[in-house]
């Protein structure tokens, strides 16, 4: 399916939750995995504030994207924000719903960054 960049160029956003590592098995713990660079992939909880609303969006981003210190409340620049829909059968029921993955996902203000925590 194709994916579409999202532009964020009038938009406030912030960290909603905390970036994790990305559990595809809660059975076996499995971690998703990029599929093109083997790098373990992270979740993100946004908000995203634009032309009066705001909404909370679940972002993937690689472990090498993510900037440790990112914490709920922080003001955040996002690289390279692209939606995909989805659609997929489980247990003989129909979901579908639009993934959100951005390349980068770092403080506005790199001062802002707990001390000793940049990079």
């Amino acid at each position: 399916m194709s994916s579409f960049k999202v532009d964020l160029s009038t938009a406030v956003v912030f960290v909603a939750v905390e970036p994790k590592l990305k559990v595809i098995n809660r059975d076996t713990g499995e971690v998703a995995v990029d599929r093109e660079t083997g790098v373990k992939m992270m979740s993100i909880g946004l908000t995203v504030a634009d032309e009066g609303e705001a909404n909370l969006y679940t972002v993937n981003v690689p472990e090498t994207g993510v900037q440790r210190g990112l914490v709920p409340g922080m003001p955040v620049a996002v690289t390279g924000l692209r939606a995909r829909d989805w659609e997929n059968t489980f247990n003989g029921e129909k979901r579908f719903g639009i993934a959100f993955r951005a390349v980068a996902v770092t403080p506005l203000n790199p001062a802002s960054a707990p001390a000793g925590e940049e990079g």
